[in-house]
């Protein structure tokens, strides 16, 4: 069961639950908001049932629940139906150094030698700040690359989606643009290699625990499109994920305090290769298993932060 916010052509957002090729769209308007995922996940728990089973009652009793085709949203909506954020986080974080692949890629672009091979060795993981909602965009929305880059990448992540008691209540897919000249010129870089307007995607929906099953068994891939001819393909397998993601959010949730419906990046194990950058008009598609296909344009940003 995944969950997806689709706008209707009236204006006004709501909460679908995707079955195969349909969408059931439930009524409530505060369940449409940016975070009603959580309130659902709320009322559920409030209710002594899992999200999945208020979500499978709601769907199969509720004559006012509308339904459309999934096909009618995404690159090729129609009806005036278009899929948003799933949800609206009010942070997201991002781990890294949890592939072997990231953990190379970066030591081979930094100028401090040897520190990106000490923290794929460490106890402690890599966890840094990554966007506020207003960084964030959703799917077939156009995502940035910084102005004064000129080694930009996508980074094809598996997303987890956190609960009131930062437990694992859903998962999706996150692309952590990033400016890898910046951060490689000095580590402390990061947050300007990481952070700017429109840096993270996320989306296009939010598959259940009970949907995922063992997260650490998922396959991620991702294609970049350039003038309608794919320049890269690759994929990766979250078997290859050195760290559990139970430890990333426990570190994560150490002494911090992380609002309802955060949402945690889990690093990437997919790295084009080192003369690879994105450019303008550049299609980025991700795809997770059980999760759906993100798909975004990417433009780049003018000096003032705005789109050249």
């Amino acid at each position: 069961m995944r969950v997806v916010r689709v706008e209707s052509p009236r204006g006004g957002a709501r909460l679908g639950v995707v079955v195969d090729d349909e969408v059931a769209l439930l009524p409530e308007k505060r369940y449409g908001s940016g975070r009603g995922f959580i309130a659902l996940v709320r009322e559920a728990a409030r209710r002594r049932v899992s999200a999945a089973q208020y979500l499978q009652q709601r769907i199969s009793s509720d004559r006012r629940v509308k339904r459309i085709r999934y096909s009618e949203l995404g690159e090729r909506a129609v009806r005036g139906f278009r899929l948003l954020m799933p949800i609206v986080p009010p942070e997201v974080w991002g781990a890294g150094v949890t592939y072997l692949r990231s953990r190379e890629a970066r030591e081979y672009e930094t100028k401090a030698k040897g520190i990106y091979d000490l923290v794929y060795e460490a106890e402690r993981p890599e966890i840094f700040f990554k966007a506020t909602p207003s960084r964030c965009v959703g799917p077939e929305e156009v995502a940035y690359i910084r102005s004064d880059t000129r080694w930009s990448v996508p980074e094809p992540e598996l997303a987890i989606v956190l609960g009131p008691k930062q437990e694992i209540v859903g998962y999706t897919i996150g692309n952590d643009l990033s400016a890898r000249d910046i951060e490689g010129e000095n580590p402390l870089y990061l947050p300007q290699a990481k952070i700017y307007r429109g840096c993270c995607v996320i989306g296009p929906a939010i598959a259940l625990p009970e949907t995922i099953g063992d997260p650490k068994n998922l396959r991620i891939e991702m294609r970049v499109l350039r003038e309608g001819a794919e320049i890269f393909k690759g994929w990766v397998n979250t078997s290859n994920l050195k760290r559990g993601l139970d430890e990333l959010v426990s570190y994560l949730a150490r002494d911090n305090v992380i609002p309802a419906g955060t949402v945690l990046l889990t690093g990437t194990g997919i790295v084009p290769p080192d003369d690879f950058s994105l450019r303008s008009g550049d299609i980025v598609e991700i795809e997770i298993e059980k999760i759906g296909v993100l798909r975004n344009r990417i433009e780049q940003l003018s000096s003032r932060g705005k789109r050249s």
